[in-house]
Formats: structure tokens, C-alpha cells, sequence
């Protein structure tokens, strides 16, 4: 999947990857997109390419819109899509079990995953100190599963602080979003995060996000509850709406 993916990125030309660009006035589309932005008035900025691919449900995944450039690409990521499935369905089981739960509950309450994957290119950025390859943000859905080249730059916060998270070759890592720290009551918390630029070495890293359906409600299995219930498309908009930085969404569903 990284070989693919970086293939992409380093090996095409940019009229190859315009071809697949997604459209800018929508946060949800599809295809190759770039978050190149210059620092202006001491704002630390984004600096990302990336590709977004939607691959579940089965409806909507349409390969003809990944590229075709390397000759397996397509075949990758779906293989890939799958295996991420059937592993974000096992932790999720776990997860459950672990808090005295049918091993279906969580995964029963997230309904059918919606799942993303996103690969994302940090090239070498010469002020890195003014940019950041990807706002502090936690993710909207269920689970996420991370996996980066040996670069890194993956950053989690920990009791005040950004901890620097080393990469693992051969590691997958597993990123809780939102809707599981609601379905859980809040026992299970999930995980502000972000990506730091370097000046010297492009970084490439995968995120697959399994999120619930748009029109899925969402409220804490225990009681008493200590957040709202919601709809998580409605949350997504708040999210879109309100941008990334922190924890602000999930904050204001507490009780």
C-alpha cells in the first residue's frame, strides 16, 4: 500500500495527478487534492498532498476513479480495503469484551462503516517551524488505522503535551475516534492528534477512517450518559463548520 501510494505521488507527473483531482468546494470528494498553503500572519498552516479513496460500502467504491498509473494500484487498495475492515470489525469487538459488552456492540451501534482511506504526501518543507503537515484535530468517526513510511512525524497529546509517536515499520497504528468515545461512555477515549513537517525528507503515511452513516444516531451504551446523543452527519457539518483544531465537537456533547 505505501509503495503504491508513494508511486503516486513521485512518479507522476501533476497533469496525471489533476486528472484524479477531487473538487475543492466539497470536504468529502474523492481523488487528489493539495493543502500546499504559505504562512501568513504568524498562522501555522498545512502542508499535504493527498489522496482520498472511498472503498465501503461496496457501492460506493468505483476504482475507476483511483489511479491507474502503477498497474496494481487498484487491486491494492481494495485488497487493502478489505483487510482494514475485517481489522477495524476485530479491535472494535475487542473493545467491546473489554467493557462487558456483546463483542457486537460497538460495531452494532456504528452500523455498516463507511470507510475512507486517505494517503497523504508530506514533501520536505523549508520553514517547517511555520506549518504543520496536518492541523491537531481527532478524527470524527469510529477507528482509525494508521500506518506511515520510516520518516514520521505522527504527534498524539498526552497529559499536556505532544508526544512524538516513532514509527513502526511493520505497525499498524490505531487512532479512537469520536463516535467511540460516545458509544463507550467515554471510557474509551479518543485521540487529538497531528502531522509535523521536516525540511529534509518527504514522509508518506495511510489513514483508513471507519465512520458510521450520515443519517446513523449515535448515544453512549451505559448509563447514566455523559454525552448528548447525536447524528453523525449532523456532526460532521459542526465539525466542517467549526474546523479541526482540538476536541471542540466532542466537548460540546458532554453533559
Amino acid at each position: 500500500m505505501r509503495r503504491v501510494g508513494r508511486s503516486f505521488f513521485e512518479d507522476c507527473t501533476m497533469d496525471q495527478k489533476l486528472s484524479y483531482a477531487c473538487d475543492p468546494n466539497s470536504p468529502a470528494s474523492e481523488g487528489y487534492g493539495s493543502r500546499m498553503l504559505v504562512a501568513s500572519n504568524n498562522t501555522v498552516l498545512d502542508w499535504r498532498d493527498y489522496f482520498d479513496h472511498h472503498t465501503l460500502p461496496p457501492s460506493r467504491r468505483n476504482p475507476s476513479k483511483w489511479p491507474h498509473f502503477s498497474s496494481n494500484y487498484r487491486k491494492v487498495v481494495a485488497k487493502y480495503s478489505d483487510q482494514m475492515n475485517a481489522l477495524a470489525e476485530k479491535l472494535l469487538g475487542l473493545m467491546s469484551e473489554s467493557l462487558g459488552l456483546p463483542s457486537s456492540c460497538i460495531k452494532d451501534a456504528v452500523g455498516e462503516f463507511y470507510q475512507n482511506i486517505t494517503v497523504s504526501y508530506y514533501p520536505p518543507c523549508p520553514q517547517p517551524e511555520l506549518t504543520l503537515g496536518l492541523q491537531s484535530h481527532s478524527d470524527m468517526g469510529a477507528i482509525t488505522l494508521l500506518i506511515q513510511d520510516d520518516v514520521g512525524g505522527l504527534e498524539v497529546w498526552k497529559d499536556g503535551e505532544w508526544i512524538f509517536v516513532n514509527p513502526l515499520h511493520d505497525g499498524i497504528f490505531v487512532i479512537l475516534a469520536d463516535q467511540t468515545e460516545v458509544i463507550t461512555n467515554g471510557q474509551y477515549k479518543s485521540a487529538p492528534h497531528r502531522a509535523i513537517t521536516n525540511a529534509q525528507n518527504a514522509r508518506l503515511s495511510v489513514s483508513t477512517f471507519h465512520d458510521p452513516a450520515k443519517t446513523k444516531v449515535l448515544s453512549p451504551a451505559f448509563e447514566p450518559p455523559k454525552y448528548h446523543q447525536v447524528k453523525y452527519g449532523d456532526y460532521v457539518l459542526s465539525w466542517y463548520s467549526k474546523g479541526p483544531e482540538g476536541k471542540r465537537n466532542i466537548d460540546a456533547l458532554l453533559l
